[in-house]
């Protein structure tokens, strides 16, 4: 094995990225230019992750803030959960507006990024289906609109393979035209855990660089590039193979751990295998000691968790096995996600709507 092990994760996320540093020093990570706060909302888990300039070439994400909102709304179809997760994301947004200095009549331009075609990248497109445009009614009829909108308009440029047309040149036009005060940008993300698949939404005001999570960079959509504030909202849709292989053998580890805790043995009885929805999830306290590891796999439980991630990856990269996967109900967690996100937009952006106005989060 060779090389840097943490260089060759896929992760839009910037509290995985803050995971990959070496636990001895994440403890001092405060002193070392990142602040983690954390909190629950409503049942719902909140990570602050503020990175300052020191940090940037460490963590490997942009110097600002970002926040991470924990819930299996989405994957347990839960439409009062959803409607509360919304509630939430609303709350962020404006909280980060504020803080923007952005006025309540500043003109927004959402824009969408994504696939259409392509349901797990579609995430950009669907919210931008939802989200209420304004913009065109005060330009054309003013007297129609009510005081506590403000102007908002909408954004779907497609991808590069589609357009052939580089995605920051078409914002970048609109914005040249349209004169926006601020973007908030919409995008599919990649993840390195399982566990955070159409369950976690990252909040950010430090934009974003399409396809960064797949190994396919896009010139970024930022304040740098625009000379405007950017947010990004986006929700890790896929995991690579690598992912699947290393996580799957973590379980099996942890089951075997908890069940040497507490029953002094191993068994063979796999029955309480975890899931995401289980009162019993495997957890790292579960992780059972380098002698047991190796007691289950021989060699390879000997590895550490980078070197055990890095072995799977060069065995299945030159295979052309390390694909990128999303989950077979992706389709309706791409529609119920897309509401979600759509009603915390509209609810931050336009005071006037009532949380109770929002449509219903109902089929």
């Amino acid at each position: 094995m060779k090389g840097d092990p943490f260089m060759q994760i896929r992760t839009d996320l910037a509290v995985e990225a803050k995971d990959t540093v070496d636990r001895d020093q994440a403890k001092q990570s405060n002193e070392q230019g990142v602040i983690v706060k954390e909190e629950s909302r409503e049942d719902i888990k909140l990570t602050y992750v503020t990175i300052e300039k020191s940090a940037v070439e460490r963590i490997g994400k942009k110097a600002g803030e970002y926040i991470t909102l924990e819930s299996l709304a989405i994957r347990k179809q839960d439409t009062e959960m959803q409607a509360t997760l919304a509630n939430v994301l609303s709350e962020e947004i404006v909280r980060l507006l504020d803080r923007a200095g952005l006025s309540k009549d500043a003109h927004c331009l959402v824009v969408g990024l994504g696939n259409r075609s392509v349901t797990p990248d579609a995430l950009g497109p669907s919210v931008m289906e939802k989200v209420l445009v304004t913009n065109h009614l005060f330009n054309l009829h003013p007297e129609t609109v009510s005081e506590g909108y403000r102007p908002v308009s909408a954004l779907t440029p497609g991808v590069m393979g589609v357009t052939g047309i580089e995605t920051s040149e078409i914002i970048h036009g609109v914005i040249k035209e349209a004169h926006p005060d601020f973007v908030i940008v919409v995008d599919a993300l990649a993840s390195r855990s399982i566990d955070r698949i159409n369950a976690t939404i990252q909040l950010s005001d430090t934009g974003i660089h399409p396809g960064s999570g797949v190994g396919n960079k896009r010139d970024e959509i930022s304040e740098k590039t625009y000379h405007i504030p950017v947010l990004s909202i986006g929700v890790p849709t896929v995991v690579d193979a690598v992912t699947i292989t290393n996580d799957t053998i973590e379980y099996i580890l942890k089951h075997f751990g908890r069940e040497w805790n507490e029953k002094d043995e191993p068994s063979n009885d796999l029955s309480f295998a975890s899931n995401p929805f289980s009162d019993k999830k495997l957890t790292e306290e579960d992780m059972p000691d380098s002698e047991q590891r190796q007691a289950v796999l021989g060699i390879l439980g000997q590895l550490g968790k980078a070197e055990k991630r890095q072995l799977i990856e060069e065995v299945l990269t030159p295979l052309g096995h390390n694909l990128m996967v999303t989950p077979k109900e992706v389709d309706e967690f791409i529609a119920d996600m897309a509401h979600v996100i759509a009603n915390g937009i509209n609810n931050a952006l336009h005071e006037r709507i009532d949380y109770g106005d929002s449509p219903s989060f109902t089929r």
